[in-house]
């Protein structure tokens, strides 16, 4: 099963995500905003997944600027973004090579199929 990092800064949607990911299997690390992430991201022996939510409300860039640095750091790990937006060209623009998208909300069986897109 996947480590998956999750950065989200609201809180309940933070803890529905952890708890959907051990529902699946999966080990969580949760992170609410960037400097949280690079901790993981720095000290963690493994992360395969980075779970991140696009409009992180204290970064310009949000989710973006957490990708991009955590590509930085670990180049192999995987993206899965997320927003209650709609995905538009601007915002699959800024994804790192490779990103994924999935909607808010979403439910477990389009989170466990999106994560499988990203691990084969």
């Amino acid at each position: 099963m996947a480590v998956i990092l999750v950065v989200e800064d609201e809180p309940f949607i933070r803890q529905a995500a952890e708890w959907a990911i051990e529902d699946l299997g999966h080990t969580p690390l949760m992170a609410e905003d960037l400097a949280s992430a690079l901790l993981h991201l720095s000290a963690a022996e493994r992360i395969d997944v980075l779970f991140v939510d696009i409009r992180l409300n204290k970064l310009a860039f949000g989710g973006y600027d957490v990708a991009n640095q955590a590509i930085g750091i670990r180049s192999d790990l995987r993206v899965l973004y997320t927003s209650g937006s709609p995905l538009t060209d601007d915002m699959f623009n800024l994804f790192v090579a490779g990103g994924q998208f999935i909607q808010k909300p979403y439910s477990p069986a389009q989170f466990e199929f999106s994560v499988g897109k990203l691990l084969h």
